[in-house]
């Protein structure tokens, strides 16, 4: 399945350039039973065959079935809050009236943010300077348009982040080819991969435009993306090249996120850190469907299989959905039963930094995440 233009219903319809409808995700049918002193078992069917640019497509699976794992919970750290002031040519300008005021590179833009309920804090005036804005449907997965101010500017502008260089890139879904409030997430991997005495191998599940996936490499890991879009995955190797990182040791795999770790839980593959960020609602080129509440529970399931017995992490992220940080914290601690560690979660944040980049304001929310970690 496609993966969100993000989060345009992530089995976006294929950003351009941008994950898909489904951010290659597969749809599961799920059907509970269980009772007082019964074992709960959940079956979750995953869904139709999908091609893969790496192995032909392959009849159903069998129904997987969920049990309720021995062991005690992992210890939890509750609310914890990841905050991002910005980095690289990114920061958050200003934000209020429904709207956000950010700089990516050269240019100034704005787009809806539903959570801004504030007033604005910079005059009017600051606000007219944008370059572009993204005007239409204001739904977070609704598709619009851009208006440029001025002049009509390129569709795609570099920048960089981290250290790494990537395309900007104006969408029909009002992103830009980057989530910035993932900042928080790229700084914790890249300390633990260059920190490490060996190179780990990564795991980025709904990669998008690769901008993690390069932030990993860059750092010394072994990386598989994947990702259901053929766009998302030409605009992440436009990336890598821009990076300089054509002989980094990436795999690029476009496929459903699903159907692909399956097989890798059948081939006992191993991931010391996997990244996993897929949308709320998603339609696959098959018409396949992924709800997030109906099938994440089977997809941490399988990542927990495939995490490397020494493992450095499982990241979980997810946009808007309305729940509690809570729902996803209960769900991975159970995932994580008998494996020892932390789960953390609570919110990604992004800190307005002004005009300078450098003048902290009000917090906006963007996120809720999961992550657990060994102690």
């Amino acid at each position: 399945m496609k993966n969100k233009e993000r989060r345009p219903a992530r089995g976006k319809p294929a950003r351009p350039g941008g994950k898909g409808p489904t951010g290659g995700k597969s749809p599961a049918m799920a059907a509970a039973k269980g009772g007082h002193g019964k074992t709960h078992e959940v079956v979750r069917r995953p869904t139709a065959k999908v091609a893969s640019e790496n192995s032909p497509a392959q009849a159903d699976e069998p129904a997987r079935k969920l049990q309720i794992r021995p062991g005690e919970r992992p210890a939890e750290h509750v609310p914890l809050i990841l905050e991002s002031l910005g980095a690289g040519d990114f920061h958050l300008i200003d934000s209020g009236d429904g709207l956000k005021l950010e700089q990516y590179g050269p240019y100034r833009i704005i787009r809806p943010e539903a959570q801004a309920l504030w007033p604005k804090a910079l005059p009017s005036h600051v606000w007219d300077k944008a370059d572009a804005v993204f005007t239409g449907d204001t739904d977070e997965d609704g598709m619009g348009r851009w208006r440029f101010t001025r002049e009509a500017l390129g569709e795609t502008w570099p920048l960089s982040l981290l250290g790494v260089d990537f395309l900007g890139r104006f969408t029909a879904f009002r992103h830009v080819g980057v989530f910035p409030e993932q900042i928080a997430h790229w700084n914790w991997m890249k300390e633990r991969i260059e920190g490490h005495g060996r190179p780990l191998k990564v795991l980025n599940l709904f990669g998008y435009t690769g901008v993690a996936s390069l932030v990993a490499a860059a750092a010394g890991a072994e990386v598989t993306h994947v990702d259901a879009s053929k766009k998302a995955i030409g605009w992440a190797r436009e990336n890598q090249a821009l990076s300089r990182l054509e002989r980094a040791p990436i795999r690029w795999i476009c496929d459903d996120a699903m159907k692909f770790i399956q097989r890798e839980e059948r081939r006992g593959s191993r991931y010391d850190i996997i990244l996993t960020d897929p949308p709320k609602f998603g339609r696959g080129p098959n018409g396949e469907v992924w709800q997030l509440f109906d099938h994440l529970p089977a997809m941490l399931d399988i990542c927990r299989e495939i995490l490397a017995p020494k493992a450095l992490g499982l990241v979980l992220t997810a946009y808007s959905i309305r729940a509690s940080f809570y729902s996803i914290h209960e769900l991975m601690r159970e995932t994580m039963r008998g494996k020892g560690g932390i789960v953390e979660s609570g919110e990604l944040v992004i800190r307005e930094a002004g005009l300078d980049g450098k003048t902290p304001g009000r917090a906006l929310s963007t996120s809720l995440f999961s992550r657990w970690v060994p102690k």
